[in-house]
């Protein structure tokens, strides 16, 4: 009897050491594992830069609201009238991107030079007005392939830098820089630069084979370079630099320009574009007042007698 109950003690001893062992067994495979740390960080930081990534990108496709503006409605009278209506302004609409490339070397590329020294005025270089039209098409232009893109500084040249007048349309002096396309006839800009920092850009197109067209021709949506904002009429500041720029056909051999007490100032002719300035020392009501000659000194054309050309200032 005592055999058989050591024996069983011993067997209860043996039972419950075994329990323990696949009890411990089992807490040791339910225990859940440390928490993978190092992957879970990874996998947020990629998140997080896809979603940066996706933000940016569609940031870049927003496209900004144009700023409307007025200027002169011209009519067909005498140069005596002094009337103005609103239109709608033609200044790029804003956009982040732009279609700036650069060159072998890495150096961003540049616009082709005017005819002339003298169509850079002010002391302004050439170095200053590339730098300024390529950060405001950089700034100004849509994105490559839109409608709004406005190409890279390497399909412009410069034909005029004057110092610019600011206003109370327009606060600040700076610089204008008048650009022509040269892979699209007739296209180009006037690039507003402050402080070293774009400020603005216009753009317009001049159809020379236009019906009415005549052997000189400006296009209105320029008037920012030759008048300040019509809100100071009246009260202009001066000294007042201004400049005047179109397209002439090949058998304009000579452009002059008059305005106010200025002039009449013999225009620089640029591979089918005039480019004229002055400094204006008098408030006044009309525009400047354009002729162009042929090379026997014939007049071929009087601002006065086109009626497409806006005479009168708001």
């Amino acid at each position: 009897m005592n055999g058989s109950g050591k024996q069983a003690d011993r067997g209860d001893s043996g039972f419950e050491e075994r329990m323990r062992e696949l009890l411990a067994e089992d807490a040791y495979t339910i225990q859940p594992s440390s928490v993978p740390y190092p992957a879970i960080r990874r996998r947020g930081l990629a998140e997080r830069r896809r979603r940066v990534a996706l933000t940016g990108a569609a940031l870049m496709t927003l496209a900004a609201v144009p700023v409307g503006a007025y200027a002169v409605a011209g009519g067909s009278g005498g140069r005596g009238a002094d009337t103005a209506a609103p239109k709608p302004s033609v200044s790029a609409p804003h956009s982040t991107a732009g279609s700036a490339s650069t060159t072998p070397g890495g150096t961003a590329a540049g616009p082709g030079k005017p005819a002339t020294d003298g169509q850079l005025l002010d002391g302004i270089t050439f170095t200053q007005a590339a730098d300024g039209l390529r950060k405001c098409l950089a700034a100004e232009g849509g994105p490559p392939g839109s409608a709004a893109d406005l190409g890279g500084a390497e399909d412009y040249r410069i034909i005029q830098a004057i110092r610019s007048t600011g206003d109370s349309h327009d606060a600040g002096d700076g610089i204008y820089v008048t650009a022509v396309n040269k892979r699209s006839a007739g296209r180009w800009v006037i690039c507003s630069v402050k402080d070293g920092v774009a400020s603005g850009i216009s753009t317009g197109s001049i159809d020379a084979g236009a019906p009415g067209a005549g052997p000189v021709t400006v296009d209105g949506n320029g008037e920012q370079l030759y008048q300040q904002s019509f809100i100071d009429k009246g009260t202009w500041k001066l000294p007042f630099r201004w400049g005047v720029v179109g397209a002439v056909e090949a058998s304009v051999a000579e452009v002059t320009v008059s305005y106010g007490d200025d002039g009449p100032v013999t225009a620089a002719l640029d591979h089918g574009w005039f480019a004229a300035a002055g400094v204006l020392n008098q408030q006044v009501s009309l525009a400047p007042h354009i002729k162009g000659y042929d090379d026997s000194g014939k007049l071929v054309y009087d601002s006065d007698q086109d009626g497409t050309y806006r005479r009168t200032l708001p």
